[in-house]
């Protein structure tokens, strides 16, 4: 491939880009080996998929915000560089598929021109962060989160202690205790709340650590009721620090955060979290709340005349429409409006006509929603009818938005290499069974319905209502695809939620059979005024399994049950590597050359007064050699703070390495003393020696080897 120069305003970014360029021409050469790239790629937002030889590409929305020039950006550029489709996420990404490899630094520095990232987006660092979508105008708020989740964003982009964790970490804010963002599912959450202190009001927030769904779902734990707003900052990246540090790194299926609090407890979770605030780069941190990327004001008046009286609506389409799809703000007079996405894909040029129709009557900051859809925000209610028709042209003026018939689904084995069963297709299916047979759940909010193509619950299927996630079946010798059901997840608010429970497992094209059984028994035996969650909570787990079991009956199996949704043919699993979180790379030489690394970075942090991040930069240079180091003499390694006491047994004490008493502490030091250019200039010398000495010491052993 060929190299190629790119000019952009921001030389952080643009060295990025050039980063990655480089890396995929050295791939391509075969200088550089294939776990390490993959790592590398994933944390600059590039992700295999299903389909070989081409990529996902996953762009970051903070919040999930865009403004029409990053829409109209990031559609022109799926027209480029992949089929023309975006995908919504409900993590408020946008995902582009079908891109190819070595066209991906381009396409980044095409994105980066309307300040649009996919640094970070995947990989084994700090996730999108997202926030309700109501953030901002909500009458519920105590104030606007979307500030401080802003600052969050800015602040851990590029931070050396959240790139190469062991797994990724994902944020959330909800604009009130109803928790719309579903904090109780994240590796951190926070909910805004007001104390009055000596008459004065002092903003802060509830935390919680340690949540997530997958394969093993956990509630996220309460931490702080409340924290002040200037500590929030600083207490992420305490937590980010002990993360990193303790986390596992082995065995990915134990590497999230939710497993060391299991492992060693929330107290001593708090307590390890506490030892790192002295060496942070900031004890408080102040979060501007007017800065110039927020939202200020109202929209621009319109420029020009709507002419209502050419309008072709249906009445009763609209009135149901606005009745399920038009919010009042906390504005007065003013609307937000909501589009259902089915699946979440929504072509690059609806995108354009949506925004030239609708760019003078809704604001300058549009939002993906958590469940793959749109808002427009601080509409004037005569302009309702005019945005009602401009989304009918396009096919994208369904009722029902958040109800039981707009189904969350990822994209399964559409793209992904973990998809077992369709999900995308089974969504499809399902959203018809409750428009055409009980379309009074269309006014229905509580009921979510959610599917994802396996267990890892990227459709969120683990705190649904109703979830299902892809799987497979046995019968008469032949596989077919399945779904497993689970019942009975839900929000309860204040960061606390209810997991679904796992039921029972049934041939996929009896999913609608499902719905319909559960739907009909839920109307039929529900107490009066009695709501879904409580209906599923009271009758329980065993309840469910009766009522489906004729369902998981496999002896009246039909030949159309061996096909899976969308698509022709019989089913067959196919099953890839998944790279949601990364891989480790274990080379001796590789390792030290990344150490190598870490101590450039440091250097140049040191001479940007960066003091913190370039002592952390110099510890990861030491952690990376220790490594090297340990994995040479075949000790197998887990924690970055196992590296150091295991290098302490196997080196330290057996003599090989003399220059301190316990390397261990000599390494963790670095917590013990504020951030200064004294401390960090002498740690980062240290740390150099420690390199030189693994280097030498690698030669020598290589040398023996011969």
């Amino acid at each position: 491939m060929q190299s190629f120069r790119t000019e952009l305003e921001n030389p952080i970014v643009e060295k990025d880009i050039l980063e990655l360029e480089k890396k995929i021409r050295l791939f391509r050469e075969g200088k550089m080996d294939e776990e390490k790239f993959r790592s590398l790629r994933l944390a600059r937002g590039v992700y295999g998929q299903r389909q070989q030889g081409v990529q996902m590409v996953r762009i970051k929305l903070p919040y999930g915000k865009m403004t029409f020039a990053q829409w109209k950006r990031i559609a022109d550029v799926s027209d480029e560089y992949s089929t023309g489709n975006l995908h919504l996420t409900t993590r408020q990404d946008i995902q582009i598929h079908f891109v190819s490899l070595d066209r991906t630094p381009e396409m980044w520095a095409e994105l980066e021109k309307d300040d649009v990232t996919i640094r970070e987006a995947c990989g084994n660092t700090v996730r999108n962060i997202t926030a309700s979508d109501m953030a901002g105008i909500d009458p519920d708020e105590p104030f606007d989160v979307t500030p401080y989740a802003h600052a969050m964003f800015e602040y851990f982009l590029r931070k050396p202690v959240c790139q190469e964790m062991g797994r990724k970490f994902k944020i959330a804010f909800s604009s009130s205790e109803k928790d719309t963002a579903l904090v109780f599912m994240h590796d951190l959450g926070a909910i805004p709340r007001i104390k009055v202190t000596d008459g004065k009001e002092v903003r802060g927030f509830k935390v919680l650590v340690g949540g997530g769904l997958g394969a093993q779902p956990h509630l996220a734990i309460t931490t702080h009721e409340f924290l002040e707003e200037d500590l929030l900052i600083p207490y992420l990246e305490s937590v980010l620090r002990v993360f990193d540090r303790h986390g596992e790194r082995n065995s990915r299926h134990k590497a999230r955060i939710k497993f060391l609090i299991q492992k060693i407890g929330i107290d001593a979770f708090n307590e390890l979290v506490a030892v790192e605030q002295k060496a942070l780069t900031h004890q408080r941190y102040k979060v501007d709340v007017n800065g110039e990327w927020a939202m200020v004001g109202k929209p621009s008046e319109p420029q020009f005349t709507i002419q209502h009286s050419l309008l072709i609506i249906d009445p009763f389409k609209y009135e149901f429409w606005r009745k399920t799809n038009v919010v009042s703000q906390k504005q007065p007079n003013f609307f937000a409006v909501y589009v259902r996405v089915p699946n979440g894909n929504i072509a690059s040029d609806v995108s354009r006509r949506l925004i030239e129709k609708l760019k003078d009557v809704i604001t300058d900051d549009v939002r993906i929603t958590i469940n793959q859809g749109l808002q427009f925000r601080f509409v004037k209610e005569e302009h309702l009818a005019y945005i009602y028709n401009a989304l009918s042209v396009e096919g994208l003026a369904a009722a029902g938005f958040g109800s039981v018939a707009d189904i969350t689904s990822c994209p399964g084995t559409d793209t992904c290499n973990l998809g077992i069963s369709n999900s995308t297709s089974t969504a499809l299916a399902f959203s018809e069974v409750i428009e055409e047979e009980y379309p009074e759940f269309l006014y229905n909010k509580e009921i979510a319905i959610k599917i994802s193509g396996c267990m890892n619950s990227c459709g969120q299927h683990g705190m649904a209502s109703i979830g299902f996630h892809g799987s497979s079946l046995k019968s008469r010798g032949q596989v077919l695809p399945a779904l497993q059901v689970l019942i009975g997840g839900g929000v309860l608010g204040s960061g606390n939620g209810i997991i679904a429970n796992k039921v029972i497992k049934v041939p996929s094209k009896r999913g609608p059979d499902v719905l319909r059984s559960v739907l009909d028994d839920y109307l039929e035996k529900a107490n009066n005024g009695e709501t879904f969650l409580q209906y599923s909570q009271r009758n329980g787990e065993r309840y469910f399994y009766e009522l489906l079991k004729p369902l998981a009956d496999l002896e009246t199996l039909q030949a159309e049950d061996y096909i899976d949704w969308g698509q022709e043919e019989k089913f067959a699993t196919a099953i890839g590597v998944g790279e949601c979180a990364g891989v480790m790379i274990d080379l001796v030489s590789t390792l030290i050359l990344e150490a190598e690394e870490k101590i450039t970075n440091s250097e140049e942090c040191l001479a940007n007064h960066a003091w913190a991040d370039g002592i952390y930069h110099a510890y990861s240079a030491f952690v990376n050699s220790a490594k090297a180091l340990l994995l040479q003499q075949g000790v197998q390694c887990n924690t970055q703070h196992g590296i150091l006491k295991d290098f302490d047994t196997h080196f330290t004490q057996k003599g090989l390495f003399t220059e301190y008493n316990s390397f261990k502490d000599a390494v963790l030091k670095m917590n013990e003393a504020e951030p200064s250019e004294e401390f960090a200039r002498n740690y980062l010398q240290q740390a150099k020696d420690f390199i030189e000495f693994a280097r030498a010491f690698r030669e020598k052993a290589v040398l023996a080897e011969k």
